[in-house]
């Protein structure tokens, strides 16, 4: 036979080891299986346990304060025809709620093959959702350990599950849930518990949609759906769950790349969930990686989750000093400072890995100056929405990644400043400092008709290096004059204004405990004046210039005239005439003024020794010859290079002057020239060669 006890209002609430009733008063209910005591559970009163059905005898203890005045027990009992199983718990809900519920003589092992049942009774118009909020199994020999659902309107009464799966929710009216044991291993016997919660609340809207997150075509990408972190309150809050299929419920889901899922939500505030997203790209073959690009967007499934997007990362990995990255922005960014913040929904945070150190360059805003990043090794690009309204501005985002020739700096920024504001930018790890012995250059621009002005926010630096350097080059791309600044002793320049495009290039040095560097700097941009004085020249020499030009078309005009004015000559052939004109002999038979004899290009040795370079075979040895070929590398496009060791000084200065010692001067590096001869050294007489000889007129002899 079985026992029934019946709880009259209020029914009670099970609580856990260690728990206690806030008025004091507690009922522990236990059985026997065989001569072995087995505990139901402790409760309290105001809960959803209104019967619990035993097995053969039961044991109920009141306990009572000291100054508690009651004359009733609470509960009746009643015959009932066997149960079949160890206990059977009901679990009555009028309205929205929720009940923790633990299996028997937790948190000890649930006796060995047994079997307890649940049964919920839940109003028709509220959903059911089930999570375990702990659990162990046992080793079993025989048979499996699991947990049995009958819901109503099911096909496939009971529904079995492990205790590892997910559980059911969403399920309308009441069901039971039972706890399967097994026979367990002698040796090793483990031990079999559970507890678990019940949720009980009003649909929502959102119950009844069904939407696709399709990652069939992904290979290393992951989606999570979870909880926003908030604090714990005691009164009830309905839950927040995720259903794959409809069916299978949980306040978290993590969905896998290569398949579609199917979601709903029952959530009364679907506010209280967010989504986190992750990527990976990455090389293997730099030869095939090379100059590749990939995009670097939230796909659209993402987008039209009712969820908010929280964060979206892409891990971004190349083959070790073989290739490195640039971002390049659909829109230029703006680095988030103090000074001037962020206020968009979302922003990119960069961070790049290396075995010693992850560095942090910042994160990024779309709105600002910053035309591209670099990055020499292993980054992650994480797009963080801070507003709902990202859903309206996703249309903003756009972010391509390429692989490109490995570099040694850390980072490479491109920026183009905006004529009308002003450009903050800082050093990465501004919270702990640029890393030990690294390198981070700026590579900005200058509009032609725009003027830059840099200027920095503190004096010093404050860095105290332990070993080697830290020092800061400024260098104008265009005259190749560069300034170089010690960190560590000497003041940070004064705004300096800059007409052509300049680097600004940091590098650190191993800094002592505590003493980091940061930097942070602006660019300005104002429009280019010209000076009166420059002015006046310009128009002074343009107005001589036009005189010439018109003096000259008016002198060339002229001379056409003249010659236009003059006959045309005629000639006259007289064949009886000699046409000999008689004159002094002639060396040359033609002027040197009409030939090209007196200029030489290049003198061929071979033809001045040529007698000298003939071989065994009479052929001539042409010796090689070399020649002057211009520089046709890159100018302009690569930070600067730290300076060699002779050439650093204490302090320098922006100047054009003359070159240090250890660079070659300009007359050692000048190329062979051929020199011209002068005018004066050219003789005007004239060589030309007579027609005919001739001699002088001997006088006859009388």
């Amino acid at each position: 036979m079985g026992l029934e006890l019946q709880f009259s209002a209020p029914r009670l609430r099970q609580i856990g080891p260690g728990e206690s009733c806030e008025d004091g008063v507690t009922h522990s209910i236990s059985g026997h299986i065989n001569t072995a005591l087995v505990r139901i559970g402790t409760f309290c009163r105001n809960g959803t346990v209104s019967r619990i059905k035993m097995q053969e005898g039961v044991k109920v203890a009141l306990h009572l304060p000291w100054f508690y005045h009651r004359n009733s027990s609470g509960f009746s009992i009643a015959n009932h025809s066997s149960i079949k199983r160890l206990c059977v718990i009901e679990s009555e809900f009028e309205g929205e709620g929720s009940a923790t519920l633990m299996s028997a003589n937790y948190p000890e092992g649930f006796p060995e093959d047994e079997l307890m049942t649940w049964q919920f009774i839940v109003p028709a118009h509220l959903r059911a959702s089930v999570s375990f909020l702990s659990f162990n199994v046992s080793n079993c020999e025989k048979k499996e350990e699991r947990v049995e659902y009958y819901i109503p309107g099911s096909t496939t009464n009971p529904e079995v599950f492990k205790l590892e799966d997910k559980q059911p929710g969403n399920m309308a009216g009441n069901f039971n849930l039972s706890l399967q044991g097994c026979d367990q291993d002698a040796q090793s016997p483990g031990i079999l518990r559970l507890q678990f919660q019940v949720l009980v609340q009003h649909p929502q809207n959102e119950s009844n949609k069904t939407y696709v997150v399709d990652l069939s075509q992904e290979r290393t990408m992951s989606l999570t759906i979870e909880p926003r972190p908030v604090k714990q309150s005691r009164k009830f809050v309905p839950g927040c769950f995720v259903c794959l299929e409809s069916r299978t419920c949980s306040s978290n889901v993590t969905l896998t790349a290569g398949s579609k899922h199917k979601l709903s939500f029952l959530c009364d505030d679907l506010t209280r969930l967010w989504v986190n997203a992750e990527k990976t790209i990455s090389c293997v073959d730099y030869r095939y990686c090379h100059r590749k690009t990939y995009p670097l967007q939230v796909p659209s499934d993402i987008l039209q989750l009712p969820v908010q997007l929280h964060d979206f990362s892409w891990k971004l990995l190349v083959p070790k000093d073989r290739l490195s990255l640039v971002l390049v922005p659909a829109q230029k960014l703006q680095q988030h400072t103090h000074e001037r913040a962020c206020n968009t929904s979302f922003s990119y945070l960069v961070t790049s890995s290396a075995p010693s150190h992850d560095l942090y360059f910042g994160a990024f805003c779309p709105g600002g100056s910053v035309e591209q990043i670099q990055l020499k090794q292993n980054s992650s690009v994480t797009l963080r929405t801070f507003a709902p309204s990202f859903q309206q501005e996703a249309s903003r985002q756009g972010l391509t990644v390429s692989f490109i020739p490995y570099f040694k700096e850390e980072g490479i920024f491109t920026v183009t400043p905006d004529t009308t504001s002003k450009v903050y930018l800082r050093t990465p790890n501004w919270d702990r400092g640029l890393p030990a012995l690294s390198s981070v250059s700026w590579n900005i621009s200058v509009p032609s008709d725009q003027v830059a002005c840099l200027t920095f926010f503190k004096e010093r630096t404050g860095v105290v290096c332990q070993s080697g350097r830290a020092f800061m080059i400024i260098q104008e791309q265009r005259s190749r004059a560069e300034a170089i600044f010690s960190l560590e002793e000497e003041v940070l320049p004064q705004p300096s204004f800059h007409r052509h495009n300049f680097w600004v290039n940091i590098s650190n040095c191993s800094p002592a405990s505590g003493k980091q560097l940061d930097l942070l700097f602006w660019v300005t941009l104002t429009p280019r004046t010209t000076d009166l004085p420059v002015v006046i020249i310009a128009v002074v020499g343009g107005g001589a210039l036009l005189l010439f030009a018109l003096g000259l078309i008016i002198y060339l005009v002229k001379k056409k005239k003249k010659k236009m004015n003059k006959g045309p000559a005629v000639g006259i052939y007289n064949g009886n005439i000699n046409t000999h004109m008689p004159g002094q002999p002639k060396k040359f038979q033609k002027g040197r003024k009409d030939n090209e004899s007196h200029v030489y290009a290049v003198i061929d040795d071979t033809m001045v020794y040529g007698h000298l370079l003939q071989d065994s075979n009479g052929s001539f040895l042409r010796p090689e010859v070399d020649t002057y070929r211009p520089f046709q590398g890159p100018m302009g496009d690569f930070p600067p290079s730290p300076p060699p060791i002779c050439s650093r000084a204490p302090t320098a200065k922006l100047t054009t002057e003359e070159p240090p010692s250890c660079i070659p001067s300009e007359s050692e590096s000048e190329p062979y020239t051929f020199s011209h001869p002068n005018k004066g050294d050219t003789s005007n007489r004239d060589t030309d060669i007579p027609l005919l000889d001739t001699q002088e007129p001997v006088e006859p002899a009388e």
